[in-house]
């Protein structure tokens, strides 16, 4: 599972990073340190053979449902099986994203009352690109654009806080993940898998972070 997010890297770090077009409506520009479902976020994709930034929500709804109420249950994607399912299907072939991020949170549960935060990111520091799926929602009279995070199995440092994680791409992989030409998910799944681990690094965090409220740099913070 993936349920919050950082990106705390400036628009500048960001653009050379990602390549996108110079957002036009101060997109990306304030740091973000819990970003959660149901929230906006800008959302990379391609647009006419450019890298844009879109703001759609967290929580995918697809094109095809009666409720955008579903989209509170569509935050994540199992890889698994991704290419058979009603809801990921049609875009995993038309509507590939790459969600930008510094790092990620996930929560170890020893037990039933206990739940540890742990922030998650690449032992380099760089930002990186989380897999991602987004769709278009129309029913005459109020359109949405959504979002969802692909997740796969765990990785070994992952493994022993979570059974799921997100999917992050290779930077080489960055442009096949975004390009509309291809459309058959044999030549795409293969990158729906764990990352590295000796890559990544972990560590525990403040509770605050429990609070989507609290979006400050401490919820990054490392704690005993």
């Amino acid at each position: 599972m993936c349920g919050r997010f950082v990106k705390k890297s400036s628009k500048e770090e960001l653009r050379k990073r990602f390549g996108f077009d110079d957002p036009t409506q101060g997109v990306l520009l304030e740091p973000r340190y819990n970003i959660a479902p149901s929230q906006e976020y800008p959302v990379l994709i391609v647009s006419e053979d450019r890298r844009i930034l879109r703001m759609m929500k967290w929580g995918l709804v697809p094109y095809w449902s009666k409720d955008p109420k579903i989209g509170y249950k569509m935050i994540n994607a199992r890889s698994e099986g991704i290419e058979e399912k009603p809801s990921f299907k049609t875009p995993l072939k038309e509507k590939r994203c790459i969600i930008i991020a510094d790092g990620f949170y996930e929560w170890h549960k020893p037990d039933k009352k206990t739940k540890i935060p742990y922030y998650f990111r690449l032992k380099s520091g760089e930002p990186f690109a989380l897999a991602g799926l987004w769709d278009l929602w129309d029913n005459g009279d109020q359109t949405l654009q959504t979002f969802t995070i692909i997740t796969t199995t765990p990785n070994e440092l992952m493994e022993p806080i979570h059974n799921r994680m997100p999917v992050i791409l290779r930077e080489k992989d960055e442009s096949r993940w975004l390009d509309r030409e291809i459309i058959d998910p044999e030549y795409i799944l293969p990158l729906l898998t764990p990352y590295p681990s000796d890559e990544m690094e972990s560590f525990k965090v403040s509770t605050i972070v429990n609070s989507p409220k609290n979006d400050i740099p401490e919820c990054i913070a490392p704690v005993d």
